[in-house]
This record gives C-alpha cells, structure tokens and sequence, in this order.
C-alpha cells in the first residue's frame, strides 16, 4: 500500500523543487508533509511525535538555506523523516526502517542531504561545529551549518563541550534548539527548568521582540551601531530573566524563543540569521506530536507506537490466545522492584530512558530510590559509583550502545575501584528497525579486558531474574546483558536464587558436537536440535551464562569430551564470548574445531531481529547448517 502525497508535496522531489513555491503556500505544504508522516507511520510504523514537532522547521530550514551545500544535522535523527521526504526519498519512504529499505535515521551513505550519521545523542552541535571550522578553513565564507539538537539532548555534557567551543570559533554555525521538554520520557533537570523560565516570560519575550525589531532597523548604519543594540539586548535579556542567559555566557548569539509551529515567522527568522556572522543559538519552542491529537496529550507512547489506526488512535496488537512470555525490560523493571523491597540499599539509576528500560516500574513505586539522571551516559555511571561508596547497591539501566559512550567511566569509576555497581544492558545484541547506531553488538568484547568485572548474559527470564539476585549479593562490579524484546517463558515470576559467578550449565546432553551459548540466542539451539534429530544428528548444549569469568571446570568436561565445538553469540565475534573460550582453549593446551557464530566485523544495517540473526547465520537454521558441516568433515575424516 502506497501512500498518496498532498498535490503540493508530490511535485517536490529536492529542496529546490520547494523553493519554486510562493511563501504563502508553505503552510500547505506543511500540512501536506505532517499527513504524510501520520499516514505513512500508521501504516508501515516507526518514529513518530519527533518528526511531527519539527515539521515547520524542517519546511522552512530547506526553504531558505541552500542544502546541501549549507550543511544540516538533526541530532538523534528519529526527528528527520520531513527532511528524508522533501530531500528526494518520499516516495522509498514506505520503506523506512524495513529490512533492506531506508534508514530510519539520518546516514551519510543514504543521501548527501544527510550530513552526519546520527542515532546517538549530542552529537550534532561537535559535528556542525566540525564541518564549520572545516569551511572557514577553505574560506567557504558563506556556507551555513546548522545543527538542529533537541532540549533532551542538550542534558548530555558532549553539547555542552561543543557549545563551549563554538562560543569561540567565529564560524557561520546556527544551533537550533527545539524545545519540547521531553527526549522519549519527558525531561528532567535544570535545564528544563532554565527553558521554561525563558519561555514563560512574557516581559522578557515582548522586549526581546521589540529590540530584535530596533537591531534589525538600525543593522543598516553598520556594524557600531549593531553592537550597540546587540550590548543593549544582552543587558535587557539577563535584567529580566534575573540570571545571566546561559548560552550567551558561552559567546553564543540568542535569539528566541519563537513559535516552532510558525513557519511564516521561521522562515523569516532564519533568512535574518543568515545575514549574521558567528555562532548563534536559535531558540524554538514545539510541540511533540504536533496535528495529531493523542501524540500531543501522551507523549512517551507517541514516541514510536508501531502500526495504528490513524483515525481511531487504537495502536495494533497481536491478539494471542494462550499466555505470553513478558519483555525482558519488564521483567527487569518489576524483578527490581521486587528486590528493593528486600534490600533498602538498592537503587535505580537510568540515562533518560525509564520507560524504555522499565526503570519506570520502580520510580513509580519508589521515587526516592530510582533516578533519571537525563541523556548523560557517563554521568550515570559516576554517579552510580558515587553511590556504591557509601554502602548502597546501584542497578544502572543502560542501552548496550548506549554504554559505549561511558567506557572510561566504567573502568575507571567502578571497576578499577572495584565498586559493586550493577550495569544492566538492554538492547544487548541486535536492535532490529533502529539499525547499526543501535546494535548492541560490541559490549562483551569491550566489557571483557576490564579487570573485576563480571560479565553474564541470561537464557530466560528466569535467569535474569536470578542473575539480578545474585549481583544483589555480589560485592564488585557485575553486568548483566539482555536483548530487545520477548523472554521464552509466559510463567516466569519464579523465587529467585542465587547462581555462583561464573557457572555455567549443560541444558542437553549430546553426542559429537558441543553447542556453546551464551544468553537469549541459546533458545535457538533447541530448534536447531529438533531439525538435526531428523539428520539423526544429537549435539550437546551448554549455557555458558558467564564469559568472564568462564565455567572453567565446565569447559574441561566439553573439551575433554568433544573434538567439534560451535560457540553462539548475539554479539561480535571479534572479541566476544567465542574468542574467550578459543582463549581458555589454548591456554589449557586442548585442540579442537571451533566454529564461531555471531555478527561479523562489518556493519550490519537494520531489520527484524530474525532476518539479521539469518543474515549473520546464527538463526536456528544456521546453527543447525553449522553443526551439519563439522559433522560432515568428521565423516570424510573417518
């Protein structure tokens, strides 16, 4: 099913198709471009109150600069999908975020409108920067660059250290701030606090406007008499706000707030920024979910609510008849809870991701107790640390990508202090639609050289729930790796036990060949088992649970036994659990074939999980092909 675009939208295929249009049409076209989202959203689903904010101001940026030759970057990127359609990809847009289709973020190699990869956080305003200084290098005096960074973002300290040294570059930079108080939750934090005090001051937003007019008037005398304004302004600015205006304590112009929504104004506003040199901030106040009712009143669902009515608002479900297994995160969020109430010392800590993480479950129920420390990965786990000095337990809930931006705090914070903070990685393996930004692929290998880390990974939710206890118990540093999506088992709240660090356990005894797991990817085994039978075929399986430390007694059994081993991972191969145990192999003087399954070294786009699992040949079908092929060399041996 394609979707239709409005008659003015279908005629742009490229920002300049845009600009044949009057001024006055522009409304319609971002009426046309907003339906167009809904539509497609509802249909196809994927990312959806981030772009419908920016509609507007993704009309009026390619309206009046010149992309791509004046260089934009959206921060995170979920907030793109306007630009992706008037930049020459409506009508492969349907495709978004489908395996083999467009990306669902912002990506160099997909459009040279797309001037930065993105899917991360904060990171627009270091990259603008970047490419700013780059062009004043060439003398490129009148491109722009324009970051386009959302205030959930601007709660991570990399724009922070950005804007510090923007402030003194003297570059043709415009950040723009689009302010809607929420990143997927709503935000937290004082900056929060800081914005809505410059939006809320009606004093402040009728002088700032009537200067903004004088500067304008008197801009023609020359640049004295700008200056002069620009002091006067600044003065006004920090007498009524009663505080210092922080963005230009940084040396950075400011100029709003102004209506995002406003695409008339915006349109002016940004062909006046045009003509001012230097670093400046542009301040816009949106609206998430902006011209579609239910996304505006209930934000956080509207993040990305997957297929839906879009007249009804009832988003599509899988109705089952028989019992489900949960959510990993969920089964988390409530075994944390469940903890907690056991263990007055335990604490939640999440980098702005409650709901996505469950971590919500215990902020509801124990607010005191659990923290949402905003988009600052190595705030996170610092802090955690600082908690664990004075005698409390800290479970900090990250994304497994997201980690990898709070590496040095980890060794350095938690592990070479040996502090018993417990790191919770959701997300661990393949992500599916969000793509490469998001895979977490690499946490196992770079997790594994840390010293007084251990490192475990569950099969089923009764083990992450047993996992969870045991690290409650344990005084050190442990992580805890878990995947997006469904556990195995719609019976899973069992009574919690403790399992020793590092023991492993062997889920079916075989003959031939040994499969070694480790986490969620092992429920594939059993599929593949039941193919093999056909073969006449019966390998053993071993959940392994721990990479650091191995079971090294469990793995003295295997490799004393079997001279044809498979070892799967959701996660890289090049240093992940596989090469671990290839490691503990040579090390103890024992030969064998190994087979290695896991993601190679290359980028892997997205996709449902089973079609990369396949793609990668770690799905039950592969498993099964690469048990087949070491039976088959033992065969032509003999």
């Amino acid at each position: 099913m394609l979707i239709e675009p409005g008659k003015l939208l279908a005629q742009i295929d490229s920002p300049a198709d845009l600009k044949k249009f009057n001024k006055d049409q522009l409304v319609q076209i971002c009426d046309e471009l907003r339906q167009f989202i809904i539509d497609n959203v509802s249909v196809y689903g994927g990312h959806f109150g981030a772009s419908l904010g920016v509609v507007e101001l993704t009309v009026a940026l390619h309206y009046v600069m010149e992309t791509p030759y004046d260089q934009l970057v959206w921060d995170v990127g979920h907030q793109a999908y306007g630009h992706k359609i008037l930049t020459g990809r409506r009508d492969q847009f349907h495709t978004n975020r489908l395996y083999k289709g467009l990306s669902g973020f912002p990506k160099r190699k997909e459009s040279n409108y797309d001037t930065f990869g993105v899917g991360h956080s904060s990171t627009s305003i270091s990259a603008a920067l970047g490419m700013a200084m780059a062009s004043k290098y060439k003398g490129e005096k009148q491109r722009q660059h324009i970051a386009v960074i959302g205030d959930g973002s601007m709660t991570g300290g990399m724009a922070f250290e950005a804007m510090n040294h923007a402030g003194v570059s003297d570059t043709n930079m415009i950040i723009i701030l689009n302010d809607n108080c929420m990143s997927i939750d709503p935000n937290v934090g004082a900056l929060k606090d800081y914005l809505t005090d410059i939006t809320t001051s009606h004093t402040y937003n009728k002088v700032k406007d009537d200067v903004w007019k004088l500067l304008g008037k008197f801009s023609k005398f020359g640049s004295s008499a700008q200056e002069v304004i620009s002091s006067v302004e600044h003065a006004i600015k920090s007498t009524l706000l009663k505080q210092s205006n922080l963005f230009e304590s940084l040396n950075l112009r400011y100029f709003g707030p102004v209506d995002g929504h406003d695409v008339d104004h915006l349109v002016e506003v940004l062909s006046d920024l045009r003509d001012i040199p230097g670093p400046k901030i542009l301040h816009c106040v949106t609206v998430k979910g902006k011209g579609y009712a239910l996304a505006e009143k209930d934000q956080t669902k509207w993040h990305a609510p997957g297929k839906f009515d879009k007249i009804t608002g009832e988003i599509s479900k899988k109705v089952y008849t028989t019992p489900q297994a949960p959510k990993y995160q969920d089964v988390f969020g409530h075994t944390l809870v469940e903890l907690a109430e056991e263990d007055e010392t335990i604490m939640g800590v999440t980098p702005a991701m409650p709901s996505g993480s469950s971590m919500n479950i215990m902020m509801d129920a124990m607010p005191e107790r659990a923290f949402d420390v905003g988009i600052a990965e190595q705030h996170a786990v610092t802090f955690s640390a600082g908690l664990a000095t004075q005698g409390l337990k800290p479970f900090c809930n990250i994304y497994s990508t997201f980690m990898q931006r709070a590496y040095d705090q980890v060794l350095h914070d938690v592990c070479l202090q040996n502090l018993p903070v417990v790191f919770c990685l959701d997300r661990a393996g393949f992500a599916g639609a969000d793509g490469p930004t998001h895979h977490g692929a690499y946490d196992i290998a770079f997790f594994r050289c840390i010293p007084n880390l251990v490192i475990s990974a569950p099969m089923n939710e009764e083990e992450l729930r047993n996992m969870m206890y045991s690290a409650s118990k344990y005084n050190g540093p442990y992580s805890i790796r878990y995947p997006r999506g469904q556990g195995v088992m719609p019976d899973w709240r069992q009574p919690m036990r403790e399992i020793p660090v590092g023991q492993g356990r062997i889920v079916k005894e075989g003959e031939e060949v040994a499969i070694l797991t480790l986490g969620h990817i092992g429920n594939y085994v059993t599929e593949a088992s039941e193919s093999l039978a056909k073969d006449g075929l019966n390998p053993a399986h071993y959940d392994m649970r721990f990479v650091k430390p191995l079971d090294g007694e469990l793995l003295h059994e295997i490799f004393g036994k079997f001279k044809k081993v498979v070892t799967v991972e959701d996660g890289c191969l090049m240093g992940g659990f596989g090469s671990a145990v290839l490691e503990w192999m040579i090390d103890h003087g024992y030969q064998a074939q190994v087979k290695r399954l896991g993601i190679p070294d290359d980028v892997i786009e997205h996709g449902e999980q089973i079609q990369l699992h396949r793609e990668c040949g770690f799905d039950p079908d592969g498993i099964a092909e690469a048990v087949r092929a070491l039976h088959e060399v033992t065969v032509e041996v003999k």
